[in-house]
This record gives structure tokens, sequence and C-alpha cells, in this order.
């Protein structure tokens, strides 16, 4: 059985790797707010973990589509007036960069939550040799505890970019020419919703399939040493 796509496939490839750019992106922009969000919460000062935790608790009370829309249409009359001052008519934010921070920002809420579940896994002890040996905080943060940080939260991490491959779906509706975006208007003009929208999700599941082979080599690769270590 063949679909036609009456000539949009070239349109739905380009919706691919539009989805694929978000997706990437907006993960490197989650780990960062999730790890710098994990370290304010399991900081031992009281206004790091408040803010931390704020962080987290507000971004994951919204809705993604929400933030997609606050972002998108509330940065408006922010940015009328930044290029008024700066003499620069008509400076916007774009649907791509608006999907790209309100999908990083939500990654990053619950990636929050993954990296602190990581860091407090990590035995007190692995600490505590790191100051007997003279190791100052930041050289144990970086050669003890982050390492070992990765290695359990990868998992937990894979689920989230998962979770937000399919989550750029949201984007259409600000305007980004992504897989949704293109399949909904291949349906207006063709008339064909199921075609299009089966073929969508055969696209969406052949993205999930690649990501979850790649976490699989990501994790094996990880725990090399950890296999190593407790033979």
């Amino acid at each position: 059985m063949t679909i036609d796509l009456h000539g949009f496939g070239p349109a739905l490839l380009a919706g691919t790797l539009m989805t694929v750019k978000l997706a990437l992106c907006a993960l490197l922009l989650g780990l960062v707010l999730g790890l710098l969000g994990a370290l304010a919460k399991t900081s031992p000062l009281k206004p790091l973990q408040w803010l931390g935790g704020t962080y987290s608790t507000l971004v994951r009370g919204i809705p993604e589509l929400l933030w997609v829309l606050l972002i998108y249409f509330g940065t408006v009359s922010l940015m009328n007036t930044l290029g008024e001052a700066l003499h620069l008519p008509g400076l916007e934010l774009n649907a791509f960069a608006a999907g790209v921070i309100a999908l990083g920002l939500c990654f990053g809420a619950y990636a929050t939550e993954v990296f602190r579940g990581a860091i407090l896994a990590i035995p007190k002890g692995h600490r505590e040799a790191g100051l007997a040996l003279g190791l100052s905080r930041g050289r144990i943060l970086s050669r003890i505890i982050l390492p070992q940080m990765w290695r359990i939260a990868l998992p937990g991490l894979g689920n989230l970019f998962m979770i937000l491959m399919k989550d750029t779906a949201l984007v259409s509706v600000i305007g980004l020419e992504e897989i949704m975006r293109h399949s909904q208007n291949a349906v207006t003009v063709t008339k064909e919703p199921f075609a299009f929208y089966m073929v969508a999700a055969f696209i969406y599941l052949g993205l999930t399939v690649l990501a979850m082979t790649g976490m699989y080599f990501m994790e094996k690769r990880a725990a090399r040493g950890f296999a190593r270590a407790s033979q």
C-alpha cells in the first residue's frame, strides 16, 4: 500500500528537519537550565534552594502549550519597546526562538528533578573522600559528582527527550513550519487528513526509535567503567 503525498513529500522532509533542529536546540537549553536548577535545589544556600524550587514548580504547573503561547505573544510588546529604544523597528521574537525557549524551559524544569535525584543518589562518602584529598568543591563537582550524575540521570533524560520530540508539535500553533504544520497544510489542500496525519505519526515514531537507539548506546557507554568496577 502506497500513500500519494501529492507533492508534499519535500515539505514534510523540511518539516522533519525543522522538528529535529527545534528539539536539539531546546534540549541544549533545557540541559543547562536543568543542571543549574538541580545545583540550586541541592545547594546549602536557602535563597538558591527557593529559586530552584520555584522554577521547577512554576514551569511544571503550567501546560507546555500555554508556555509556547505566553512566550511568543507575551514578548511582542517587550520586543517592540526594545526595538524602539535601539532604533530597530519591527524587532520581534520569531516562532523558532519562541519554541526553543518555551520547550527548553519546560524540559529544564523536569530535568531539574532528574538531575537532583541523580545528585542525591551519589554517596556522601565520595564528596568526603574528595575533601580528604584536598580537592576544592569545584573540582569535586566537576571530577566526582558530575560524571556519576550523568550516568544515573541518562535514562530519565532520555525519556524526557522523547517527550520533548513529540512536544515540538505544539509549536505549530504559532506558525513554525515543522511536521504538524506541513501536515495541516497538506490536509487543507488535499482533504485527506487520515493519510497525512498517519504519515506524520510514522515520522514521529521513526524519530522516537532513533532517539531510543541513541540513548541505548549512550547509556551503555556511560556504564562501561561502572560495569567493570562492579565485576
